[in-house]
């Protein structure tokens, strides 16, 4: 079973002497890979060592943007509405837990 990879790999494992078995998936796929991904992605921060959490944030982060893109939002749409969630809502810097 393969894995959602970023667009260099196959380049990376032939220059490396591999061959790579690609797909490209439809739109239906693509979301559903996107959203596994996202979950790996998460796990992998969750996991991380002090020292990967920033390249785990960046894989994190690098999803989102394939998430935002393929539902037809550029990045930017995204910080608006963080930007205008965080003023009404506020953020969780204040580390306020409620149960």
């Amino acid at each position: 079973m393969g894995k959602l990879v970023r667009d260099r790999i196959p380049e990376i494992i032939r220059e490396n002497g591999g061959e790579p078995v690609v797909t490209v998936l439809d739109d239906a796929d693509y979301r559903e890979a996107l959203l596994e991904k996202l979950f790996e992605e998460a796990a992998e921060l969750r996991e991380a060592p002090a020292a990967e959490v920033a390249e785990e944030i960046a894989d994190v982060l690098e999803v989102l943007r394939a998430v935002a893109h393929v539902h037809g939002y550029e990045w930017w749409d995204i910080e608006k509405v963080a930007e205008d969630k965080r003023a009404e809502r506020g953020a969780f810097s204040g580390r306020i837990h409620l149960g």
